[in-house]
Parts: C-alpha cells; sequence; structure tokens
C-alpha cells in the first residue's frame, strides 16, 4: 500500500483515483489532526506552567516539529532569563555581590531589552549602593566631605540628596562643635555655640546638648575664675552659687570650702598678727578647726613665728630693761637658727650688751683711778669699740686727758710756788670755766710774784741799804 502524504501548507485537496485513496487519504488526515492535538494539548499544558513559573516543563510528544520547537524553545529561553535574573537578584540585592550582570548572549528583541533594562537596574543599583556606601564610610571615618555625584532621578534623587544632606549637615555641625570646642578648650574663649542652620530631630538635640553644655561649662568656669580673682585680690566673701550636680557639685563644695578655709585662715592669722604688731599683746596664737594639710602646716608655722617673735621680743625687754637699770650681766639665751637675721640680732644684742659692759667698766675704773684714787693718766680701753661708743670713748679719754693735764699743771705751778718760784704759770690750752681757772691762777701767781718782789725790796731796803721808810705797793 502506498504511503499517503499531507502537505500541511496546501489548501487544495488532493484528487483520488478511487475511493480507497480519498480513505486512506481522510485517515491519514485525522491521525496528523490528533498529532496536532496532542502538540497544542502539551503546547498548552506549558504555557499554564510557564504561567504560573513552573519553567521546567516541555513538549513530550512532536517535539521535533516546528510548534515543539519554537514552545520547548521559548521554555528554555524563559528559564534561562529567570535562572539568570534571580542569580543577579540574589547576588546584588541579597548576598551584596555588587556588579553582577545578567549574562544572555543570544537574547534578542524585548529579551534583549528587558535583559539591557535589568543590567542597567543592577548597574545602578550597584552604583547607587557603593557612592552611598562611600559616603557613610567616610562619615564613619570623620571625613563627612564626600557626596554622592550621580546623576539619578525620582526616589533615587531624593535618596541622593537625603544622604548628601546628611553628610552636609554632619560637616557643618562637627565643623561647628570642633570650633567650639577648641575655642573653650583650647583658645580660652567662654561663651561659644554651636550654629547648625535647620537642625533637627537628634542633630538638633546633638547642638542644643553641646551649647548647653558649653554654657554650663562657662558659667562654671567664669564663676570659679570669680572666686579665684575675688580670693587673689583679699576678698574672701565671694562663693560658688551655681546650681551643678556630680563631680561638678563636688568641686563646688571643694571651692566652697576652701575659700571658707582661706576666710577663717586669713582671720585668726590677722588677729594674731594684728595682736602681736599693733596691740603689743604677745603670746596669741592662731587656731583653725579641720584645717589639714599645707594649711595645718601654715598655721603651725604662724603660731611658731607668733612664739618665737613673742620669745625675742620678752628677751629683748628683759636685757634692755636690765640695762637700764645698769645690769649689765644679762644677755640673750633663747635657741634661734644659726646664720639668720634673728640669729643676727641675739649677737648684736649681747654684743650691745658686752660693749656697754666694757665701757661702762672702763669708764667707772678710769673716773675711780683720776676721781678717787688720784692715779692721773689712766684712759679707758675698750677693744674694737665703733660708731658712738667710739665716740663716746674718746670724747671720755680727751676729758680723762685733759684733767690729767690741767691737774698736772696746778699740781706744776703750785709746788714752784711753794719752791719759791713764782715764774711758772700754766700754759695748757683751756676753754670755759677751766680757762678763767687757768686765768685765775696764772694771776694769782702773778700777784704773788709782784706781793714777793715787793717785800723783797722793801726788806732789801730797810735791812741792807738802810733806806727807812720805804713801803710795799702791791697794786
Amino acid at each position: 500500500m502506498t504511503a499517503i502524504h499531507i502537505d500541511p501548507t496546501s489548501s487544495a485537496l488532493p484528487k483520488f483515483d478511487n475511493i480507497e485513496e480519498e480513505l486512506a487519504y481522510l485517515r491519514a488526515a485525522y491521525a496528523e489532526l490528533q498529532a496536532l492535538k496532542k502538540q497544542v494539548n502539551d503546547a498548552e499544558r506549558v504555557c499554564e506552567a510557564v504561567a504560573r513559573g513552573d519553567l521546567s516543563q516541555k513538549l513530550e510528544h512532536g517535539g521535533k516539529g516546528t510548534l515543539g520547537n519554537v514552545v520547548n524553545g521559548m521554555v528554555e529561553n524563559v528559564g534561562l532569563f529567570a535562572r539568570e535574573v534571580k542569580r543577579v537578584g540574589l547576588e546584588v540585592g541579597t548576598e551584596g555581590k555588587l556588579g553582577e550582570q545578567v549574562q544572555l548572549p543570544n537574547a534578542q528583541g524585548e529579551w534583549r531589552e528587558i535583559t539591557d533594562v535589568i543590567n542597567e537596574l543592577a548597574s545602578t543599583h550597584t552604583s547607587v549602593v557603593r557612592a552611598v556606601a562611600e559616603v557613610t564610610r567616610n562619615v564613619a571615618l570623620g571625613n563627612p566631605s564626600v557626596r554622592i555625584e550621580l546623576h539619578l532621578q525620582g526616589e533615587a534623587l531624593d535618596m541622593q540628596n537625603s544622604v548628601n544632606g546628611m553628610a552636609s549637615r554632619l560637616q557643618i555641625m562637627a565643623a561647628e562643635i570642633i570650633r567650639v570646642t577648641r575655642e573653650v578648650a583650647y583658645q580660652g574663649k567662654l561663651g561659644g555655640q554651636a550654629t547648625v542652620p535647620d537642625a533637627e530631630g537628634v542633630w538638633f538635640e546633638v547642638v542644643t546638648r553641646v551649647n548647653h553644655t558649653c554654657t554650663i561649662l562657662t558659667d562654671q568656669v567664669r564663676s570659679i575664675a570669680n572666686v579665684a580673682t575675688a580670693v587673689a585680690r583679699g576678698d574672701l566673701t565671694q562663693k560658688i552659687e551655681l546650681s551643678v550636680e556630680g563631680e561638678m557639685s563636688s568641686l563646688k563644695g571643694t571651692v566652697n570650702s576652701m575659700v571658707d578655709q582661706l576666710s577663717v585662715l586669713a582671720s585668726v592669722t590677722t588677729r594674731v598678727a594684728v595682736e602681736h604688731s599693733t596691740k603689743g599683746l604677745l603670746g596669741a596664737q592662731a587656731k583653725c578647726e579641720g584645717a589639714q594639710g599645707s594649711w595645718s602646716e601654715l598655721i603651725r608655722a604662724v603660731n611658731k613665728l607668733a612664739s618665737n617673735h613673742k620669745n625675742i621680743i620678752r628677751s629683748v625687754h628683759h636685757v634692755v630693761k636690765a640695762v637700764a637699770l645698769g645690769n649689765f650681766t644679762k644677755k640673750l639665751t633663747i635657741d634661734v637658727p644659726p646664720n639668720t637675721e634673728t640669729s643676727d640680732l641675739k649677737h648684736a644684742v649681747n654684743w650691745m650688751v658686752s660693749s656697754m659692759s666694757t665701757v661702762v667698766d672702763e669708764v667707772t675704773r678710769v673716773s675711780l683711778e683720776v676721781g678717787s684714787q688720784g692715779r692721773l693718766g689712766g684712759q679707758a680701753d675698750v677693744p674694737d669699740v665703733q660708731g658712738m661708743w667710739k665716740v663716746l670713748m674718746d670724747s671720755f679719754n680727751l676729758m680723762a686727758a685733759s684733767i690729767t693735764a690741767h691737774s698736772r699743771a696746778v699740781r706744776g705751778v703750785v709746788k714752784a710756788v711753794a719752791g719759791g718760784d713764782l715764774t711758772k704759770k700754766i700754759v695748757y690750752d683751756a676753754r670755759g670755766e677751766m680757762l678763767e681757772y687757768k686765768e685765775t691762777l696764772n694771776s694769782l701767781t702773778e700777784s704773788l710774784s709782784v706781793f714777793a718782789n715787793e717785800i723783797t725790796g722793801a726788806t732789801w731796803e730797810v735791812g741792807t741799804e738802810g733806806k727807812l721808810g720805804s713801803q710795799a705797793r702791791v697794786m
């Protein structure tokens, strides 16, 4: 039996020689229709599976035909496209592998355009994420000057503007905070405030808190400075009055306590100084309850000073009073540090007493020798005498020498008169009453000489020459 071939592209019916050929043709056509129906059913099943997202289905019957090749090829292309899109989506969107692209080298038409659009989307996403990462990384590293400089649109542009705006505000805020902290902490410019325009939310709170901190720090430092300045000027009435908490409260209490202690210390020290130096109330001592450390040492030093001052003044007074009463046996015996002004004072007072004692002893000795014992020519000898004591000794010795010279001159004249020699006279230099005494004595000698000459002449004329009636004339 000859095989029947049906041309599906021809619409004309063939001509048959007999009924058997026509029946055979119809049977063949029916078989072709059944096969086509099978392929159409399979194609429907595959298309429904593709519509449901199941890309594992393919035509199982008649796959060699045109419809089968087309449908199966379509399924393979859709599956490849889906796998690539899924891969890129997972790697870029989930795993963070930026820079991936859909690889469909044989894609054509809409598939090519879709592939390009998806790749453009992935590329844009990569650029945006990397740009945002670069900005945020630099912000985290302290460099808020980096910006996103992509050409974007829509929400991506809004996001770019938001990120860049965030970086700008962070840059302004960081610059302002750095400026204020540098002014306050390093340059000492108190009162500075950070100014960040349009700051909102947390940034506004941060700027507000920084400015509040600067204000509190300024008030605290200025308050402490005012108290310290007042203390330096001697005003111990000023205190820190700010309302503070925590460590600043401890600092406030410490500073105010320091001022209180300084006030008490100054008060008691002034009292002791006034009593000692102005009122002359020796023996006063400073008392400051609760004084510790250097303040306690200062109180002890002031009291030691007052005690030493009392001992020195009373010792000097005791010695000076004894000297005033003519007692030169008293001396300073207090213990003083060597090689100090106090030791110099002790040495000077004791040296003064010793010098005065020696001077008095020598003056007494010479006075007794000259005035009581009649031993003329004595001189007071005080070794190393200086200043007014030397002037006094020189004056006294000059007086003693004058007395000696006067007495010896008078003795010489009197002795000569007693021996009948009326030619002697006192010839030393004299002044005042001594000059009058000298002139009187010399006048007396002259009168005696004249008297003696007249008596001698008269007796000579009467007794030897026999001239009676001669008279002695003594004017």
